[in-house]
């Protein structure tokens, strides 16, 4: 059924209005968004720099507040922009931008990655990549001014984090680094004067990453703090945020612990089925020296990624889902560093920049199991936040761009991504033994997170009963709830360390989807039809799940 398009209201002007200042404001944004006309810039992450993004939150809050709903996109829009405004402001008021490094998603990473979502097919690009390399050191000069000022009122980050991404910032500092190996790539696109420039830029932006590890190491490491909890006050507003919802932060940690218990059960039930009479552990060992289910280098590893990728968005599209043509490209790429983690990068907003899926391979890595990692390509793909995200981008008929690519949280996002590795699970794509238990494996770390993070953070009691949590006993106990090699383990709980409240999201959020799934059925009884309410769902965009579930039961 087609659908008529909207004519946009004073709300959507607004959301588009905010959209063009956080572009303004932070330009690795636009790049996000695919708009190259502030590719040239960074943000200004100083103090001054802080204080003009909070200065427009204000405003562009109050103008929310003076708009008149006129429908219920609209009412979606106000109630979805002004919580996640007011957030804005709650995390100003706790100064949480002076503490803001950890090693995964802090302006340290910030400002080298989004030279990985910038075009190079010509000149123009390199040109706009050469003035964007020059404005590292101010970026990154900065950072260190907001970084200081928080020494100066004691709002710090642990000391793990300060010491982890120091050893990220060196590396980016040689002379072989990222940035060097990324302006080799312009060849002779690029013509000698501004191959001068690239050079020059990308020494400078070397260069200021090492001034930035001298200062974390030299200066931050001594005066940061030494526990890795936040506690729960700042807990409780970071889990806001990436939940979009409030949750009961007790209740969630025992859940938690009970959801590990499930994990852990179905896990050794599907054990069982891999290798009769085997042990978790025993299956994980027969499944890894199978030569036949493993993949020897980045190269095998995405070639099958694509080829997994391609075949699960043909055949969902035909059967299951309404699969914009936008976005039935999705390119599975490996990533250009080598700190682990993968990730999804979502299409450019007029789909010129295609959907990515990146692998960050750690170094010394090299061999992968298709087993394990199947799953993981229906989360980051179609029908997890590929389709999610992607059909947002390409409702240009209902939604404001706020709303389509901006909007939403983690919660939202990676609670659908996992929801969506069960549902390929229910329609029969993991029917194989071995991929099951992959796609367990994947979930039962995501429970251990949920234990993990809570119980870190607040200080809960050990599921051991041996004390309470520390981040010491957070590595051995990730290192016995997953079947992943080290320098993934250690990565990812370093990751949870300094970035409290992002990992629950993804089961909490899989949790409160699975709930509105449940509700909605009840509600409809026999005319439920699942097709329908995954359309109805992802067609409202990014939105926190509070609002989800008020839009749903509407």
């Amino acid at each position: 059924m087609a659908i008529a398009d909207r004519t946009p209201t004073d709300v959507d002007r607004i959301a588009e209005e905010w959209v063009d200042t956080i572009v303004e404001l932070n330009p690795t944004v636009g790049t996000y968004l695919g708009r190259t006309d502030q590719d040239h810039r960074l943000p200004d992450f100083s103090p001054d720099g802080h204080e003009a993004r909070i200065e427009a939150a204000r405003a562009a809050r109050a103008a929310l507040g003076a708009a008149s709903a006129t429908d219920d996109v609209d009412r979606i829009t106000v109630a979805d922009l002004d919580g996640e405004l007011g957030l804005d402001l709650e995390a100003d008021a706790a100064g949480l931008q002076l503490r803001d490094l950890n090693v995964i998603a802090s302006p340290a990473q910030e400002v080298r990655e989004v030279f990985d979502l910038m075009p190079t097919a010509d000149e123009e690009d390199w040109a706009r990549i050469a003035s964007r390399l020059a404005a590292v050191p101010a970026a990154i000069d900065g950072y260190v001014a907001s970084l200081r000022l928080g020494i100066e009122r004691g709002i710090v980050p642990a000391v793990r984090q300060v010491h982890e991404v120091a050893v990220q910032a060196r590396r980016h500092a040689r002379p072989d680094g990222f940035f060097a190996s990324f302006v080799g790539g312009a060849g002779e696109v690029a013509g000698e004067a501004l191959r001068h420039d690239l050079d020059a830029g990308a020494a400078a932006a070397a260069s200021a990453y090492g001034r930035l590890a001298e200062f974390l190491d030299g200066e931050l490491a001594p005066r940061a703090g030494e526990r890795d909890a936040v506690g729960r006050e700042i807990y409780a507003l970071r889990s806001r945020h990436f939940l979009g919802a409030v949750v009961d932060l007790d209740e969630t940690y025992e859940w938690g612990v009970e959801e590990l218990a499930r994990m852990v059960a179905e896990q050794e039930a599907v054990a069982n089925e891999v290798l009769p009479g085997a042990s978790v552990e025993e299956a994980v060992a027969h499944l890894e020296a199978d030569p036949a289910r493993k993949l020897v280098g980045t190269d095998a590893l995405q070639r099958w990624m694509q080829e997994t990728s391609d075949r699960a968005v043909a055949e969902l599209g035909a059967t299951q889902f309404d699969i914009p043509e936008e976005i039935r490209t999705l390119e599975c790429r490996i990533a250009p560093t080598q700190e682990g983690g993968i990730y999804y990068t979502g299409p450019s907003d007029d789909f010129t920049r295609p959907g990515r899926m990146w692998w960050s391979v750690p170094e010394g890595v090299t061999e992968f199991d298709a087993w394990r990692e199947k799953t993981t390509v229906y989360h980051e793909g179609v029908p997890g936040h590929h389709l999610q995200i992607g059909q947002a981008v390409a409702n240009r008929r209902q939604l404001n761009t706020w709303r389509r690519q901006l909007a939403g949280t983690s919660g939202h996002a990676e609670g659908w991504a996992l929801y969506a590795e069960r549902l390929m699970q229910e329609l029969g794509y993991l029917d194989d033994p071995a991929d099951r238990l992959g796609m367990l494996d994947g979930q039962r770390m995501r429970a251990a997170r949920v234990v993990l993070d809570i119980g870190v953070h607040l200080g809960k009691p050990r599921p051991d009963g041996d004390g309470t949590w520390t981040g010491e006993y957070a590595f051995d106990f990730m290192g016995r709830n997953v079947n992943m090699p080290a320098e993934f383990v250690r990565f990812e709980v370093h990751r949870y360390l300094g970035w409290p409240g992002q990992a629950p999201s993804y089961k909490v959020g899989q949790r409160i989807w699975e709930q509105l799934r449940a509700d909605v059925q009840r509600r409809e009884g026999a005319g439920f039809d699942v097709r329908s309410f995954h359309r109805r769902a992802l067609s409202l965009g990014g939105v926190g799940l509070d609002t989800l579930r008020g839009a749903m039961a509407a």
